[in-house]
């Protein structure tokens, strides 16, 4: 079943491995030339820069010239100051959208933005450093790092044991070993996690003790998930050439991991190699509503984000394959002084680590196209607030790495643009209620309630514009279409999905405000399991994690309803319904009937839905496709029978896939 045991593998080692980073020592960077062509990186962020700061200056001329018309009072101060902080984070995500669809439409994406990886369908051949064609087999040893932290295990080894048969199907198994590294605390899931783990271990008996998988866990969780892979990298010095980190979400097809095992071995200056990460299909239907969203939306958006930011892009701490020596010697995190939430170890790790590997002259480059990457999404919005709100504690830990020695200045702008990303919800509640308090103060002035509303709108439309160019990218693209299961279904979920956007975008903006201000007293999230799968919300239990929406929501709706008039409540009704809608939208989207129902119409469906790739067979359910008839596979079994590479994806992702 297995083959024969392979053979020993000669460790990789590029001979300039440490050119990258003694260079960096001397203040000099890499010293090979960019392969992209084209206009020159820096060309590229000048223009970036002279494009978001044009933007961010008009509209600031025209809110203070509205503003000023009578003079400047407090709550003008509020507006304008919650207008610049708020802008910059969605101006930039407008123009990374708009430069990401017209590079995929009108250039040459596969030689001006991602020249280092080959993508599904484009240059086949494998390429050097140097740009020419080359066939050196793959050579490098990869762990396939795992991380633990208190959830059922069951599913989990699931999409290992996909992952692991994909790996087989490339002949390439024996370059790659998996690690799973738990920090889980419950003493019941952790018996349950060494029981999966022995029977997955099982099936590597017969392969050589260096090849079998690993399994560690950690009694006391220092440090955290950053911690939990630093002490395993230390304790195993040398043993691999890269890692590839995984949430326990993760899937990921063996062709894309062993296509970016290549891309790393032929150019010793990439550090971090990040895949795209899409969502898998889902029987929830809050999880179908959000990926669909951002399945589309990703990819204009990151295709324009790379085109500027190159070397220096981004890592999102799993599904990324990384150099495992320049990791250990330059990506160690501080523990930061003081308590809790904003002292101690560092949350969100991921960016920071991109930000020292590029200070060590090493690249972090991002691979701004669709391959078989994937994750589960929350299945409700409360888990969802949970993640983001993990998130948002761990980025406001970045304020004193701004001014850190050594780093690019494209890496600070990174740093500060990942706090502004969890500042702007602030900011933006901030100036829309004063905006609604100024409309009221001293009488109703409609123009005021206009300028609100307006600018609501104005950066609702921002921040969604990444989801508009990926509406049009897809239009725009033969059969694109199709494979979202057909036009019809498309643009309807692409609708239903806007305005579900914009019932989201006030209540997401308040739950952030709220654990802003709560982190000035201590309040602090905690890294633990987290729901994946499990569906449905007690009203109750809505009713106590939104209060602060609701209650906002009718206070303003009130205040506008007494002080003014109906109008002006029609008028601001775009930013009420989501406040005032919290709980019902809540406990809607995480009701098991709503996830059937849009499954069984095919709403917000996904490509996966259409064409099954084989390392999803085996963990998604049919539940989450129930729109799609079953039809006759005889033929396509019959074409796997005969190349068994067709049915792998060994010669490309495109074609990895069966059809329902």
């Amino acid at each position: 079943m297995f083959g024969p045991p392979s053979a020993p593998i000669t460790p990789y080692r590029a001979p300039d491995v440490d050119r990258c980073a003694i260079a960096a020592e001397a203040g000099g960077g890499p010293t090979a030339p960019s392969r992209q062509e084209g206009l020159s990186i820096g060309l590229r962020r000048l223009i970036v820069l002279g494009l978001n700061l044009a933007t961010i200056a008009g509209l600031a001329a025209i809110l203070l010239s509205i503003l000023g018309g009578d003079g400047l009072g407090v709550l003008d101060m509020v507006i304008f100051a919650g207008f610049l902080l708020a802008t910059p984070w969605t101006v930039l995500g407008f123009w990374n959208a708009v430069i990401g669809l017209c590079v995929i439409h009108l250039g040459r994406a596969e030689r001006s933005v991602f020249p280092y990886f080959t993508a599904p369908g484009r240059m086949p051949e494998r390429r050097g450093a140097d740009g020419r064609p080359s066939d050196r087999p793959l050579s490098s040893r990869t762990d396939l790092l795992l991380f633990l932290r208190n959830e059922a295990p069951e599913p989990i080894f699931a999409r290992l044991e996909a992952m692991r048969r994909s790996l087989e199907a490339t002949g390439k198994a024996r370059h790659f070993r998996f690690a799973l590294l738990s920090d889980t605390s419950d003493a019941m899931v952790a018996a349950a996690e060494r029981r999966e783990f022995d029977r997955f271990a099982h099936l590597f008996d017969h392969l050589p003790e260096d090849r079998r998988p690993i399994y560690r866990r950690r009694e006391e969780n220092s440090g955290f998930k950053a911690g939990n892979l630093r002490d395993f990298l230390e304790a195993r010095p040398g043993e691999s050439d890269f890692f590839l980190p995984l949430d326990s979400d993760s899937v990921m097809g063996g062709a894309v991991i062993v296509k970016m095992a290549m891309a790393m071995e032929d150019d010793p200056r990439i550090g971090i190699l990040q895949s795209l990460v899409v969502g898998m299909p889902a029987e929830s239907g809050f999880a179908r509503l959000f990926q669909f969203g951002m399945r589309h939306g990703m990819r204009a958006f990151t295709m324009g984000s790379a085109w500027w930011s190159a070397d220096c892009g981004p890592y999102w701490g799993h599904n990324a394959l990384i150099r495992t020596a320049a990791f250990v010697e330059h990506c160690e995190l501080p523990v930061l002084p003081g308590a809790a939430p904003l002292g101690g170890p560092v949350l969100s790790h991921d960016q920071l680590e991109a930000v020292y590997m590029r200070r060590a002259g090493y690249e972090v480059r991002v691979i701004p196209v669709e391959t078989r990457s994937y994750e589960t999404n929350p299945p409700t919005l409360l888990e969802f607030e949970k993640r983001d709100l993990r998130w948002c504690q761990g980025n406001m830990q970045y304020w004193r790495f701004l001014i850190e020695p050594g780093l690019l200045p494209v890496s600070r702008f990174q740093i500060l643009q990942a706090i502004l990303m969890y500042i702007a919800p602030l900011a933006w509640i901030a100036m829309t209620c004063a905006a609604t308090a100024q409309a009221l103060t001293g009488g109703y002035d409609a123009s005021m309630l206009v300028l609100g509303m307006g600018l609501f709108v104005t950066l609702f439309f921002l921040s969604v514009a990444p989801k508009i160019a990926g509406v049009l990218d897809v239009v725009l693209t033969p059969g694109a279409m199709k494979a979202y299961g057909g036009a019809p279904r498309f643009l309807g979920s692409a609708v239903i999905e806007l305005l579900a956007s914009m019932l989201m975008a006030p209540l997401v903006a308040v739950y952030v405000s709220v654990f802003l201000v709560g982190l000035c007293f201590g309040k602090t999230v905690v890294w633990n399991g987290q729901n994946r799968d499990r569906l449905g919300i007690a009203w109750g239990t809505a009713l106590a994690a939104l209060l602060p929406q609701t209650l906002l929501g009718l206070a303003l709706a009130a205040a506008l309803f007494v002080g003014a008039n109906i109008s002006a409540v029609l008028l601001a009704l775009p930013f009420l319904a989501g406040l005032v809608l919290a709980v019902p939208f809540t406990v809607a989207t995480a009701a098991p009937a709503f996830g059937r129902l849009t499954a069984r119409l095919g709403l917000f469906a996904i490509p996966e839905e259409t064409v099954m790739p084989p390392v999803l067979r085996a963990v998604v359910s049919p539940k989450a496709r129930r729109w799609r008839r079953p039809m006759a596979r005889a033929a396509g079994d019959d074409r796997a029978a005969r190349d068994p590479a067709a049915g792998s994806g060994e010669d490309g992702f495109a074609a990895e896939g069966e059809r329902a």
